[in-house]
């Protein structure tokens, strides 16, 4: 069973450091938006540009990021890439409390929150990859998936409790000290980290970008996923801010039962990501990728009908809820799948390639969602975005696209 299984004290520490850093982003979950909301007063399409700008600068900044964070040790990376973010977090409650906070203040933290974050996943990717055994990565990445919905779970509704009692910014200082803490605990991993091997006198050439997504986009089973990934993600994605207006401002919810109606279904993250293991050794991953990777599709448009009161406060828990349930599932195979098909010296540069063109979709997808809510309706938004993630699952892999090249792929990557 995944609770039962021991990986180590490394794996601890590092599990420890990502949980701290977790909670204290579930605490700050749709910080930024609410404060834009509820302090900056803003509107759907500004809204929307917070959740799209940001990241999508953020995801240019980490392009260069990528080859840099590939060739160095990953441990130091990761504890800049913390300090980074934390610094960046702690900026907004100094600028509120002096009246200085601005919009254009929360599109730049946004933004290098957002490449720090592409680029410490990476490094902590490779930094898994070597840290424990090929057997045990399902079980390492599904206690991560594990990690992260039970903070979500927690996080909003205390996030909430805490804005309506403390003030709008309360939230993001627990953030920002969380990247702190996350920083100190993964100082105290002890061990040598062996320095990346590189054949090439000028490794962070201009090449040396792109490699990640060569690498992605020319592997027969990742790239179906990568792509199927981009829509999937960035669509769903796109309904947070759209619901942040529609809940909030339309409909009248207090900000403690905006954060309880995705605190609730989060905990059917637990549920997917303990079965993950146990799903793949009944069916195998293939079956997951196609089944589980359909079901997280069908269910946002649901979004659409949400109605005030506690009927939409239902809907809304219903529908996060099964989509949770099947993307928590999914997600560890599909992490596990991906680091087992890429060679090592590889990591970095392809999980920031992954991480990047998730940000971009999101931004893209954010954006254009913001404009339509702006024209039309947030309601109307949700629906069309509801109705172009069914389309998705045309996208999964076939059967001879996620098996092929499996072990010389594994061979590569652990030699």
């Amino acid at each position: 069973m995944v609770g039962r299984r021991r990986l180590g004290r490394q794996f601890g520490w590092l599990w420890t450091s990502y949980a701290v850093s977790a909670y204290g982003s579930g605490l700050g979950f749709g910080a930024l938006p609410l404060i834009a909301v509820l302090v900056l007063h803003a509107g759907p399409a500004e809204v929307s540009a917070l959740s799209a700008v940001g990241p999508a600068v953020g995801a240019l900044i980490a392009v260069p990021l990528a080859p840099w964070v590939e060739f160095r040790r990953k441990r130091p990376v990761m504890i800049m890439m913390d300090l980074t973010r934390f610094t960046a977090m702690a900026t907004i409650p100094v600028a509120y409390a002096f009246g200085w906070l601005s919009f254009v203040q929360l599109l730049v933290v946004s933004a290098v929150v957002a490449a720090a974050k592409i680029a410490f996943n990476a490094a902590s990717g490779a930094y898994l990859k070597a840290l424990v055994r090929p057997d045990d990565l399902l079980v390492a990445n599904a206690r991560f998936e594990s990690t992260n919905w039970s903070s979500i779970a927690v996080g909003p509704p205390l996030g909430g409790a805490a804005v309506g009692l403390f003030g709008p910014v309360t939230t993001v200082v627990a953030d920002a000290l969380s990247y702190l803490l996350s920083a100190l605990g993964i100082t105290a991993i002890r061990g040598q980290e062996e320095a990346p091997r590189t054949t090439d006198k000028s490794p962070i050439r201009a090449g040396a970008l792109l490699d990640g997504w060569r690498h992605i986009m020319g592997h027969p089973g990742l790239r179906p996923l990568y792509l199927n990934n981009l829509l999937v993600g960035g669509l769903i994605m796109a309904t947070e801010p759209l619901l942040a207006v529609l809940l909030l401002r339309q409909l009248g919810f207090p900000p403690w039962e905006y954060g309880l109606a995705f605190a609730v279904p989060c905990f059917g993250g637990l549920i997917g990501s303990r079965l993950a293991r146990r799903v793949v050794a009944r069916f195998g991953r293939h079956r997951v990728f196609r089944t589980v990777g359909t079901l997280r599709a069908v269910w946002l448009i649901g979004l659409a009908f949400t109605r005030p009161g506690i009927v939409g406060l239902v809907t809304v828990m219903a529908v996060e809820l099964a989509i949770i349930i099947n993307m928590s599932l999914y997600s560890p195979v599909l992490a596990t799948y991906r680091l087992e098909h890429t060679p090592r010296h590889l990591v970095a540069r392809a999980l920031s390639a992954w991480s990047i063109g998730q940000q971009a979709s999101i931004a893209v997808l954010t954006a254009l969602a913001g404009l339509l809510a702006d024209v039309t309706s947030p309601r109307t938004a949700l629906t069309v975005a509801g109705l172009l993630i069914l389309t998705t699952p045309l996208l999964l892999p076939r059967q001879d696209q996620t098996s092929q090249h499996h072990e010389p792929e594994l061979s590569r990557s652990h030699s």
